[in-house]
């Protein structure tokens, strides 16, 4: 029982549960604003977490793979010890996961544009579906094969992208049916802070990176100018936020998310006075859960009253 135990804490451990949540913070915020224009519906909410999850924990199960087999996760790595890395998994068990992970993925995402356009909206549900296999391609190909686009400085891309406008918007299409213009600055917010996310962790990797041959956009930008990078990924993000509360304005209860920009501002002062990467790391999980909490609490304030 006690090795059953152990081998199942090392899955969820390969799952990388602390990532969840920032995967999500889109797909709630989406469904705040299709509340308040009369679209939410629960079963696409609880099947678009569902599927988002399951994207999630396949990029994660990709990237130890890539990273693992590359010999990019070893000893010197900062961040904590990952499952091919640290013995506990082996790259065969790891892609059998992988390959599980992906059927299930299809799935959820099947019966999310099913459950969404059922057979009324043709074209909406072929987009859709690309945009599913898209999204398991892209998961897949972060650190996987010879052309992995994370080893080229395009991470940031994916996830701005990802993270933020198919999370915010796409969402909401599956809602309501349609783009409307209230998701554009709410998307853009969170994947600029998601990126921030992306960004702060390549910081951290980055002479280890750099050795490793992954050239990400921290590696590419330096010391410095990945600090810059930063700073106006996530002053963008306060900017646009602030916008959105301005230019959708119905009650100050819309302004509720403000009190997340205490702990932006001071994580960013954290980052700019930074000498060791190692002292990044904590900042990660604040930053992520900072993110999550300004989307829910701009989705929230936005619904107040309703």
């Amino acid at each position: 029982m006690d090795t059953i135990m152990q081998k199942i804490s090392i899955w969820i451990s390969a799952m990388r549960l602390r990532t969840l949540p920032l995967s999500i913070a889109g797909i709630i915020l989406a469904a705040c604003l299709a509340h308040y224009n009369g679209a939410f519906k629960w079963n696409v909410f609880l099947l678009a977490i569902l599927t988002t999850l399951s994207f999630q924990i396949l990029s994660n199960l990709a990237n130890d793979y890539g990273d693992g087999v590359k010999g990019t996760d070893n000893e010197e790595r900062i961040g904590p010890e990952r499952a091919i890395q640290s013995g506990d998994i082996s790259p065969d068990e790891l892609m059998g996961a992988i390959k599980v992970n992906i059927i299930i993925s299809i799935i959820l995402a099947f019966l999310l544009i099913f459950t969404a356009f059922g057979v009324k909206h043709f074209f909406l549900t072929i987009f859709f579906f690309s945009l599913g296999i898209g999204s398991i391609i892209a998961a897949i190909r972060y650190t996987m094969g010879n052309n992995a686009y994370g080893y080229k400085g395009l991470g940031d891309l994916f996830v701005f992208t990802f993270f933020g406008l198919v999370s915010v918007i796409g969402c909401y299409v599956l809602f309501a049916k349609e783009i409307d213009h209230v998701t554009l600055l709410p998307a853009f917010a969170i994947g600029l802070l998601s990126t921030a996310v992306l960004n702060l962790n390549n910081m951290r990797d980055r002479l280890t990176d750099e050795k490793s041959n992954k050239i990400t956009f921290a590696v590419k930008l330096g010391e410095q100018k990945s600090k810059m990078y930063h700073n106006i990924l996530v002053g963008l993000a306060i900017i646009l936020s602030s916008l959105f509360g301005i230019l959708y304005y119905t009650s100050p209860f819309n302004f509720i998310f403000i009190i997340t920009y205490i702990p932006l501002l001071l994580h960013i002062k954290r980052v700019n006075n930074n000498l060791d990467p190692k002292l990044l790391d904590p900042e990660l999980k604040k930053l992520a859960l900072t993110t999550v909490l300004l989307a829910i609490l701009m989705g929230i304030g936005h619904l107040l009253p309703f």
